[in-house]
């Protein structure tokens, strides 16, 4: 269905249900700088009420809609880049939390509330909300459920998904779907929470979400390991899991090359190790009170350790050490924008596989041009890794750009070839829809059409992007 430019009359209709003004640069422009996005007018509503009157109009004269949150997704999700000229919706007014409840261990937050602002109301009232990205500080809460983020802490609490109880959300009609129940069982038919949840607002936007708080871990305990090989690594999570059971919050695998990226680029950070290893591993793990975790956590160690898994090992003794630790991951996607990716890649694969997936990955790409960095490093419990291709020292990655396409071709036939997944957390967007329709199942894939068509016949949600 062709959409629509927004005409100056459309506009001032606009004008009259929301604040309207032209879009600031910083919402035309995506993270990683791959895109130049468009937009005919910025709309910042403050009620569900006002994004249902926006999106009511708009669809009545087929003109698209750009939710717009943190601006912090990596896939070009949040920037329209062709077409007709779209209305940008930013959430950022919908900024309230509604409600904290911690005999429910419930949170209901509009879907602006900064992710770490969720983090510490929950905190305020002794509880933990577990989803923990790099970008916490600015992503939002709509933009961490319409991408079903995933983050540090997946292995033990889950993705977005599997943290939302309920939403509320403005339909494509501009219809208002009231699903802000606190229920943990509710199976009266399809369910369009986990539908929307997702989506990348292109069949709703979401605009409240109810969310699952957990109890905070009393005894928590921080490891810095120094290990032999990605085998290793795996061995280990397997080690731990076996005799501690579900205490491992973390599991993150880092290669030497993140701390040389945060040298190089004037990061400041403690090197935890007497000296930095080829591979190492960060892991987290909490229990209650009087767990017994550390003794527990060191025994398993000394197994690691006697079994030739760890050369080195150190548990943080304090909170500044603890932060000092998560300090060095946090800062990595940081190091990487500053030397310039040619190709970055959020991968999956079966987590028994990833040790045989770099191993292979990384003589494909030496075999393009042997002179390219590889940055490995991400969740290895729940196998997402960040596989991520750079110049030498020295040069741009425009120098590479002619190569740029062929190597996420390669990495992703790669990926596919180990039964994976081309996009683990960060979603479709506009960046990867040829690798969806490369990728996936024919049957998902009309599937997927079927719902849009359905949802949204007039295509005025997100145009442009996903499918």
């Amino acid at each position: 269905m062709p959409l629509n430019e927004p005409t100056s009359e459309f506009l001032s209709k606009l004008a009259n249900i929301t604040d309207l003004a032209t879009p600031a640069a910083r919402y035309l422009e995506e993270p990683r700088g791959r895109y130049d996005g468009q937009g005919a007018a910025l709309l910042r509503p403050r009620s569900v009420t006002e994004v249902s009157e926006i999106v009511r109009l708009c669809n009545a004269h087929k003109i698209g809609v750009v939710p717009y949150g943190g601006g912090t997704g990596l896939v070009g999700g949040q920037v329209s880049i062709a077409g007709p000229k779209p209305v940008i919706l930013s959430l950022e007014r919908l900024n309230a939390i509604r409600d904290v409840d911690p005999d429910d261990n419930i949170l209901t937050a509009e879907s602006g509330v900064i992710l770490a602002d969720t983090q510490n109301a929950a905190d305020d009232v002794q509880r933990l909300f577990p989803l923990s990205l790099a970008s916490e500080g600015a992503c939002q809460i709509g933009g961490n459920l319409a991408t079903n983020a995933g983050g540090v802490n997946v292995l033990r609490y889950g993705n977005t998904r599997d943290l939302c109880i309920g939403i509320e959300a403005v339909l494509p009609d501009g219809s208002i779907f009231d699903g802000l129940k606190r229920l943990r069982k509710d199976n009266t038919g399809y369910n369009l929470r986990n539908l929307l949840i997702g989506a990348e607002g292109t069949l709703g936007i979401i605009t409240a979400a109810t969310l699952r708080l957990m109890p905070k871990p009393v005894e928590v305990e921080t490891a810095f390991l120094a290990i032999p090989n990605p085998r290793a690594g795996v061995e280990i999570l397997n080690l731990l899991s076996t005799q501690l059971g579900g205490v491992i919050s973390a599991f993150e695998l880092i290669h030497r090359q993140g701390p040389d990226f945060l040298n190089e680029t004037g990061i400041e950070f403690t090197e935890p190790l007497s000296a930095t290893p080829e591979w190492m591993v960060l892991l987290e793990c909490g229990a209650g009170r009087n767990s017994g975790l550390k003794e527990n956590l060191e025994r398993v160690l000394e197994d690691g350790f006697g079994a030739g898994l760890i050369g080195d090992a150190v548990l943080a003794q304090n909170e500044a050490q603890r932060q000092a630790f998560w300090n060095i991951r946090e800062h990595i996607p940081e190091a990487n924008r500053r030397v310039g990716v040619i190709s970055s890649h959020d991968i999956s694969v079966p987590v028994s596989l990833v040790p045989d997936f770099i191993s292979r990955a990384a003589q494909m790409v030496k075999s393009i041009n042997p002179q390219l960095r590889i940055n490995c490093f991400g969740h290895l419990g729940d196998g997402n890794l960040h596989y991520n291709i750079y110049p030498p020292k020295g040069a741009t990655r425009s120098e590479y750009d002619d190569i740029r396409m062929s190597l996420a071709s390669a990495v992703y036939a790669l990926v596919d070839d180990f039964g994976g997944s081309f996009s683990a957390e960060h979603g479709i967007g506009r960046m990867k829809k040829a690798d969806l329709l490369k990728f996936s199942d024919p049957a998902k894939l009309t599937a997927m059409r079927a719902i849009k068509n359905a949802l949204d016949p007039n295509g005025i949600m997100n145009p442009g992007a996903v499918i």
